[in-house]
């Protein structure tokens, strides 16, 4: 099993601990882990775009000239699709553009996310995240201590409401339930900061 170093808030090394090889140190399924990010994607689609065709278009309830004899070609109704304001072909409908991914692939998906994180020292672990300030300043700072960069998904175990008021200002940082991690979050942030109660709630589940 891997180690990893457990600080705590002020960025001091306080104990270490063990990863489980089979959730933080597998070979990710980049094939799967892009269906997952497909499939989480592809929920968020409203699917409420609508086109109409030549039947729910208004107008053109007689034939626009006679059949025969005007040197024409014969048409039926000015609302064709050939025809300004006519219907549209093969036009987009109301639509679910989600699909079905099993159990096994959403678990692999998300260990394949955790795996990459760990293996590319994008991963910390603090002691918890018991701060007393709900002030966005402080978590500014919090996060300039703990030496974090770029988008920051913090994951925790308990209800870490202060933690929550202080970032949710913040466009970088977000904060997530061990039981609401999912793949686009992880692989969307820098670097993931989680509290050691966490890492295990995570490790019982995905086991």
């Amino acid at each position: 099993m891997a180690k990893l170093d457990v600080i705590n808030l002020k960025g001091e090394k306080i104990n270490d601990l063990k990863l489980n090889d089979e959730i933080w140190n597998i070979e990710p399924n980049n094939i799967v882990l892009k269906k997952a990010l497909d499939l989480q994607m592809a929920s968020l689609r409203q699917g409420t775009h609508k086109t109409k065709n030549r039947s729910e278009v208004s107008g053109g309830g007689k034939k626009p000239y006679r059949q025969k004899d005007t040197g024409n070609a014969r048409q039926g109704t000015i609302r064709a699709p050939h025809y300004r304001g006519g219907g549209v072909v093969f036009g987009v409908t109301p639509r679910d553009y989600g699909f079905k991914m099993n159990k096994k692939e959403r678990v692999l998906a998300i260990k394949s996310a955790l795996s990459l994180k760990a293996k590319n020292k994008e991963l910390v672990v603090v002691d918890n995240f018991d701060i007393k300030s709900t002030k966005t300043k402080d978590a500014k700072s919090l996060i300039e201590t703990l030496k974090l960069a770029g988008k920051v998904l913090f994951v925790s175990a308990n209800d870490s409401e202060n933690l929550y008021l202080s970032t949710r200002n913040l466009g970088y940082a977000t904060l997530l339930m061990a039981n609401e991690i999912n793949v686009y979050d992880i692989v969307n942030a820098d670097t993931l900061v989680m509290d050691e109660e966490a890492v295990k709630t995570i490790e019982e589940v995905l086991k």
